[in-house]
């Protein structure tokens, strides 16, 4: 065998050890710590972040103007869209076609045209917020929250009919109403 082979075989059976030590190792370190230790630490980061997030949100809403705080928000609610697959889909469904959009919104939401502009109900009554980054916070008369759902249907009729789209808040659970209700001027 030549020292090219002899290199390669030794590599690989190398490899094929470690694979076989990797699982092992892992177990050991994930059960080194007890599940209720696991959960608690969990809570822990759970709360950590529920109060970041309030603390962030509540700087927003002190010290900033309302375009700004918009525009902040808006970004959360364009990623929001870009994460969740369902989302990008309804817009994909209603591409170039805003009565294919209707269509599609159909599947999640209560929606319906009324002249140049487009209902967005999330119900007559709706259970409460849906969103698990809002979930655990207070809200408030004028939630800040609110504008990133604004945005996200923003951007799914904008991504849908290729143009810039104006939507507005009619309704929102966060701000004290009995459910979330948006219009979209199309």
């Amino acid at each position: 065998m030549n020292r090219k082979d002899f290199f390669r075989s030794s590599l690989a059976a190398s490899a094929c050890a470690g694979c076989f030590l990797l699982p092992a190792t892992n177990l050991i370190a994930e059960n080194a710590v007890p599940e209720d230790e696991k959960y608690k630490q969990l809570l822990q980061e759970k709360e950590f972040i529920q109060n970041w997030l309030t603390d962030l949100l509540d700087t927003i809403d002190e010290n900033l103007d309302e375009p700004s705080k918009s525009f902040l928000l808006a970004g959360c609610g364009r990623g929001c869209f870009n994460r969740h697959q369902f989302k990008k889909d309804i817009a994909e469904k209603g591409k170039g076609d805003l009565d294919k959009l209707i269509e599609a919104y159909k599947n999640n939401f209560e929606v319906w045209k009324e002249g140049n502009t487009v209902h967005i109900r999330y119900g007559e009554v709706s259970q409460g917020c849906y969103c698990p980054a809002a979930k655990f916070r207070p809200a408030r008369p004028n939630d800040l929250h609110c504008e990133c759902t604004r945005a996200t249907h923003q951007t799914i009729f904008e991504t849908a009919l290729g143009r810039t789209i104006d939507v507005k808040i009619l309704e929102s659970v966060r701000r004290g109403n009995k459910t979330c209700h948006f219009l979209a001027t199309v």
